[in-house]
């Protein structure tokens, strides 16, 4: 994308001289007289680089690169001054300014220095962005579970995260796909490097190609500039493609040579550009089916899937959902300032029994809710939404007593044992009705000590 340019002077002739130049290689150009108008402009929408005169109207040059750094001080700042003047100069490159120029322009000298600094900006907002994303430790910590389901993802995790395969992620809307990918990314060797998330679900569909792919100026309608696909933004690093089977059947191609031949063609252009990126897929479907019905190429799929995660629901991970609950509450009572200490059995009992069809997603946003309500040292029934609370012979399994791992497994035992009653004890028919394998419920019926009838 085009570096956006502001050209500063009293003097009309020499802003059309600079704004011409500039415009002729491509830069998004536009120009202040002086510089309180340059500073109204800059504010309304901010400018990459700056060239401005020191002597000025209503407020000169060296007030301007002031407010500018105050307020952006990631724009970069040009002094254009006279022979006479360069001791100002000097003092603008002291107060913050990235270089300044001699009267009379030279304006090979002028391209020169504007190239060097646009590379030297998109350095420093590719480093603030990296700064910001590390700021969120995309540990293996971050993503909770002790199950036997989440430690062989954790195993999975670690093994792929130090190769250059492209990974395939599947499971239930909710599940936490983001999480693993930017897992997997700030624990291979392209950390240092861009993660770039694209919804494909949210991308219209005459868009696609120009987002991904990028596009000339001119090569359609509306194409008023040159735009760098999402493909070549995240160079050096890792994309992350969620809802992949909402991709155009007809653009699947082109991302399968992408992910084949290390290259893109934006539209409106017919030599390819070469790319290096580290491509992690997601979807909620199956797209065995969707292969069969036509709506995604199997050649696509074979490239994506050279390694699959399956993430569990929490229906597979009971024994998670207290940890992840109590992760919640730790995280939402710090955000508003809470003293909660845990739940009350009750309501722990509630969110154990409860179908959790949004996920986790759906289980962070409960518990947040009940954070907002409580104002109790324990959170309980009453702080939980009405459509979560039991049944009445679920809610008579408290006695309101006891510690939250004896709650737990109270639960588990009698879920177990309803479970076993009502299919008549078949544990190959109970095991598949409390979604386990049937391994786990013998596992489950030893440990919790479930009489064998």
């Amino acid at each position: 994308m085009a570096q956006r340019i502001l050209v500063v002077d009293d003097e009309q002739i020499i802003r059309e001289s600079l704004s011409f130049i500039l415009k002729k290689e491509a830069y998004d150009v536009e120009e202040a007289a002086n510089g309180k108008e340059a500073l109204v402009k800059h504010e309304s929408n901010p400018f990459d680089i700056i060239i401005t005169d020191i002597e000025m109207p209503e407020m000169k040059g060296v007030e301007l690169l002031r407010q500018i750094r105050q307020r952006t001080p990631q724009a970069l700042v040009v002094i254009v001054t006279a022979f006479g003047s360069v001791e100002t100069a000097v003092q603008a490159l002291r107060e913050g300014a990235a270089d300044y120029i001699l009267k009379p322009i030279n304006f090979d000298d002028l391209l020169y220095r504007v190239k060097k600094l646009c590379d030297y900006h998109s350095l420093i907002i590719e480093n603030a962005l990296l700064r910001q994303e590390l700021q969120r430790t995309y540990d293996f910590e971050q993503i909770i579970g002790q199950s036997i389901p989440m430690k062989k993802i954790f195993e999975v995790i670690k093994r792929v995260a130090r190769s250059e395969g492209t990974v395939l992620i599947t499971g239930k809307s909710g599940t936490g796909k983001e999480l693993i990918a930017r897992a997997l990314h700030y624990n291979s060797q392209r950390r240092e490097k861009r993660f770039v998330p694209i919804n494909c679900g949210a991308i219209v569909d005459t868009l696609f190609e120009s987002e991904l792919f990028g596009h000339k100026k001119g090569s359609f309608t509306g194409a008023t500039m040159d735009k760098e696909g999402l493909l070549k933004v995240a160079d050096g690093g890792t994309v992350f493609l969620d809802e992949v089977s909402e991709i155009p059947i007809q653009l699947q191609v082109k991302l399968l040579r992408a992910l084949e031949q290390k290259e893109i063609t934006p539209v409106g252009m017919t030599e390819p550009i070469k790319i290096d990126v580290r491509i992690i897929a997601a979807t909620n479907r199956d797209l065995r089916k969707e292969i069969d019905t036509g709506k995604f190429r199997d050649d696509l799929y074979y490239r994506l899937n050279v390694v699959e995660i399956d993430l569990p629901s929490l229906k597979e991970r009971p024994e998670d959902i207290p940890i992840l609950a109590q992760h919640f509450l730790d995280t939402f009572k710090k955000q508003m300032g809470k003293p909660i200490q845990g739940f009350a059995n009750e309501a722990m009992r509630a969110l154990l029994q409860y179908q959790w069809k949004g996920e986790v997603r759906e289980l962070e946003n409960v518990i947040e809710r009940s954070v907002i309500f409580c104002d109790e040292e324990f959170v309980g029934l009453e702080h939980l939404p009405e459509y979560m609370r039991p049944a009445e012979t679920l809610s008579s399994l408290s006695s309101g007593h006891g510690s939250l791992k004896d709650a737990v497994r109270g639960f588990e035992r009698q879920f177990i044992q309803q479970t076993l009653a009502a299919y008549g004890q078949n544990k190959e028919s109970a095991a598949k009705a409390l979604g386990v394998s049937l391994s786990s419920l013998y596992r489950k019926i030893e440990e919790l000590q479930i009489p064998s009838r």
